[in-house]
């Protein structure tokens, strides 16, 4: 059995990002394009992969949730918006900044993963009745 060849992507390439702060805390939430990247990144974006990416701006612990049913890893960055809000002297120390440098992060993925993850994802409230058009 030939082993798919593989190439260096950025999550975003498999993902994209909805992040959040609360004080000196943010949460970051990678949402997969397609269940087998949420597999592939279920087993590479762990919690000690993303601490190492964001370096010394997480000052903290990260915690990783799984969400499977919305194709979903949640990250909880503690410590990491230099005192939060007003009391941080960074330009953009907010959650949003965060979310934006987790999709840089690079990972190997296998060629054809890359390939079915360059699709935007399918409308979830295409067939919803309540949605207003």
């Amino acid at each position: 059995m030939a082993v798919e060849p593989r190439r260096t992507v950025q999550v975003n390439d498999l993902a994209f990002a909805r992040p959040g702060d609360k004080g000196n805390d943010a949460d970051v939430s990678v949402f997969a394009r397609s269940p087998a990247a949420y597999q592939h990144l279920a087993a590479v974006l762990t919690a000690e992969r993303v601490a190492e990416h964001y370096g010394d701006l997480v000052r903290g612990d990260v915690t990783r949730w799984e969400v499977p049913n919305v194709r979903a890893l949640t990250f909880l960055l503690r410590d990491a918006l230099a005192g939060g809000g007003p009391a941080s002297l960074r330009a953009d120390n907010l959650g949003k900044a965060l979310g934006g440098a987790i999709l840089r992060l690079e990972i190997e993925a296998p060629e054809g993963l890359v390939a079915e993850g360059v699709h935007p994802p399918p409308d979830p409230y295409r067939e919803a009745g309540w949605v207003v058009r």
